[in-house]
């Protein structure tokens, strides 16, 4: 896989979603966003949630075939939409991610609102969850059956789906969060001390690394996730170790405290 030049590369991005009003991302988004999608297509990360401005589906389906034009991407991406988000995904990559998960590799931390502190349960307490789980997977294996070289995309229905959830799962946290919907968008993170985890890795030179991963746990509970997120940070480790786009993986924590914590 080929690497175009800097500048082609934040042109594509530019040309693509910054169409008509919409103001195209700043030169340094366009290159982080160029590597976000590089690990994903490298299965460093199970999909990507695009969030650098308001374009769409169609916009973002246009830039990853400008990218395939420049010859920097020669696998079939796939943009699945959910709710109001468009995430960009490898199907191949996020069904094992998903099916891994079903096997119960990750670790649940309940932050509802009507406990007083965050506390950790398994997939199997959530059922809901593993059933939605099982839909994503069936539906991107339909897809991956039907793909090509092109770049795809199609709709979830979303509705009743806790997404913060399924945004941590399908954006590969070892430890996303759960709530129950019912209570509202409250939980109990409010002055809970939080370890942050940030994982970044280096790709063109002389620009700041690709940040693959950003994610929080409860502090208290670090003890106890201790040995899930040492598998999720070897098995990272392990996959960096099979491609040559990247190099010099860091991964860091450290400990901060909010008022209140947006979810």
């Amino acid at each position: 896989m080929s690497t175009p030049s800097p500048q082609l590369l934040v042109a594509a991005a530019q040309q693509t979603l910054g169409m008509g009003k919409r103001r195209g991302p700043s030169r340094a988004i366009c290159l982080h966003l160029a590597g976000e999608v590089l690990a994903v297509a490298q299965g460093l990360k199970p999909a990507l949630l695009y969030d650098c401005n308001c374009a769409g589906a169609l916009e973002l389906q246009s830039y990853l075939e400008e990218l395939q034009g420049l010859g920097f991407l020669t696998l079939g991406l796939h943009i699945l939409e959910i709710g109001e988000d468009s995430l960009i995904v490898s199907p191949g990559h996020v069904c094992q991610h998903l099916e891994q998960v079903l096997l119960g590799t990750i670790a649940f931390v309940d932050v509802s609102s009507s406990q007083p502190y965050p506390s950790i349960c398994s997939l199997n307490q959530l059922q809901d969850l593993k059933d939605l789980i099982a839909e994503i997977i069936t539906h991107l294996q339909s897809i991956q059956k039907n793909i090509s070289l092109a770049v795809s995309r199609s709709r979830l229905r979303s509705s009743g789906w806790n997404l913060c959830t399924v945004f941590g799962i399908l954006l590969g946290y070892p430890v996303p969060y759960t709530f129950c919907l019912n209570q509202g968008d409250g939980n109990c993170l409010a002055l809970a001390p939080l370890r942050v985890f940030t994982a970044r890795i280096s790709w063109l030179l002389g620009q700041p690394p690709v940040l693959l991963y950003s994610f929080s746990v409860p502090e208290s509970l670090f003890p106890a996730l201790r040995d899930v997120l040492s598998t999720w940070e070897e098995d990272l480790r392990t996959r960096c170790r099979t491609q040559n786009d990247f190099a010099d993986l860091s991964i860091s924590s450290e400990i901060i405290t909010l008022p209140a914590v947006a979810l």
